[in-house]
């Protein structure tokens, strides 16, 4: 029964990259509904994306978005605690959270029978969450578990979660935590906090609700206003983007990591916002670098001249900033200063020569696998149309999004590595070994 539902919420839309068909309205209170009716398979996703992220925290409190995506599944007035995940498994759905530096996103994927039961629930977790300390306590100790295993005692944690990289990139921006905040943080908050927390973000007004899978649409929308149209709209969510100052010399940093024997060279680069033409050409680029084992990079450094173990490169997108990262494991004792020079002389060719005709059409051809696959499975389709919403500022990016790379011209790829990439512009992080440290 488990294999077919998961066969079953893969199928249906976007195979082969059609038009992704949806209807969008707002309720008096300021929730953003979008519908996307799909009845090629009995399974429905309902999803909640609320716009608050790290970046919405204050120094002395971090982590507390991150915190909420753990907190919201301990009840409301009508779910007792501890019967959030029981309710759902046994009307045969999932659900999942998860947080990012700019949203925090909820759903449920049930039989589509069940639609009413999601809405309800998501809902009455919107409503009336239930916060009180015994839940503030367990799930105190359940995300300092959570960090202690992926990013404290996890091999590059603390560069994969940005805790090594963001503090030298950001200097101003709450961009400079990381999402998962800090053990102290979380062990001084006390429970008013979060109940100001929740009423200041958690609100109709800052979130977006996305029906998506098996559905009527005329039914769906009676639904949603019975159980969402009766809350309340909050105060308005006021945002300001912080500002950095650009950087114009050269950053040098140094971490240490007690997880690790491979030290780990890593050059990154502050970059634009994810709505810019500018983060996608950088994707384009990270694909040729990097992207799979013909890529120029992999061939050169791992396949050719042995000097690397791995080597990525990649744009991490946001809403108000990127962060563009090079990184590198070396092989043996390859010495990291001749691989950042070496790397140095590639980014220069990148910079100066476009690439060929034949990698620019290997790159599209990649991205447009890539794009189907990401949207294929109303599970995926609904996070996809609540991002495009929220973070893209129009819904329909989700269908204009391929056309945006297509439009992407080799110059473009040139002229981004000419304006972000530059030796005055880089944050190098040289990421060690914590025997390193013990022996300088």
């Amino acid at each position: 029964m488990k294999k077919l539902f998961m066969s079953l919420l893969f199928a249906g839309s976007a195979l082969f990259g059609q038009q992704i068909k949806f209807d969008e309205y707002t309720l008096p209170n300021g929730l953003h509904v979008i519908l996307h009716q799909d009845n090629s398979a009995p399974v429905v996703t309902t999803g909640v994306m609320y716009h608050v992220g790290s970046k919405d925290e204050q120094v002395g409190k971090t982590g507390f978005a991150h915190f909420f995506e753990h907190l919201l599944f301990e009840g409301t007035e009508n779910i007792k605690r501890g019967e959030w995940f029981k309710i759902v498994s046994s009307h045969g759905g999932s659900n999942n959270a998860n947080t990012t530096t700019d949203r925090t996103y909820y759903y449920e994927t049930f039989p589509s029978n069940n639609l009413e039961l999601g809405l309800w629930m998501e809902s009455d977790r919107l409503r009336q969450p239930v916060i009180n300390q015994i839940g503030v306590d367990t799930q105190k100790e359940v995300v300092k578990e959570e960090k202690r295993s992926r990013l404290d005692n996890q091999p590059y944690g603390r560069f994969s979660y940005g805790e090594a990289i963001n503090p030298h990139v950001f200097k101003k921006h709450p961009y400079r935590w990381s999402v998962i905040g800090s053990f102290e943080d979380l062990s001084n908050a006390k429970l008013e906090d979060f109940k100001h927390f929740s009423k200041t973000f958690y609100v109709p007004n800052n979130a977006v609700l996305v029906v998506a899978g098996d559905f009527r649409t005329d039914e769906a929308k009676k639904l949603i206003e019975k159980y969402f149209g009766v809350i309340p709209k909050g105060k308005d969510v006021v945002k300001t983007v912080v500002k950095e100052d650009p950087i114009t010399k050269e950053i040098r940093a140094t971490e240490y990591d007690s997880n690790i024997q491979i030290p780990l060279l890593a050059i990154n680069y502050r970059t634009a916002d994810n709505k810019s033409k500018d983060a996608y050409a950088l994707e384009m680029l990270s694909n040729y670098l990097t992207g799979g084992k013909s890529s120029v990079l992999y061939k050169k450094y791992v396949d050719e001249k042995k000097e690397a173990l791995q080597i990525f490169a990649f744009n991490r997108q946001m809403e108000d900033y990127g962060i563009y990262s090079i990184g590198v494991l070396p092989q043996g004792d390859v010495p990291l200063d001749k691989l950042e020079n070496d790397l140095q002389q590639d980014i220069e060719k990148v910079q100066t020569d476009l690439i060929s005709e034949e990698d620019y059409q290997k790159i599209l051809n990649t991205i447009e696998n890539d794009f189907v696959a990401s949207k294929s499975g109303v599970q995926n389709i609904a996070h996809a149309l609540a991002d495009a919403y929220m973070l893209g500022g129009n819904t329909n990016n989700i269908n204009e999004e391929l056309k945006i790379y297509q439009s992407v011209s080799r110059e473009d790829i040139r002229n981004v590595a000419k304006k972000y990439l530059n030796k005055n512009q880089r944050v190098i992080v040289n990421y060690l070994p914590e025997s390193k440290k013990a022996a300088k």
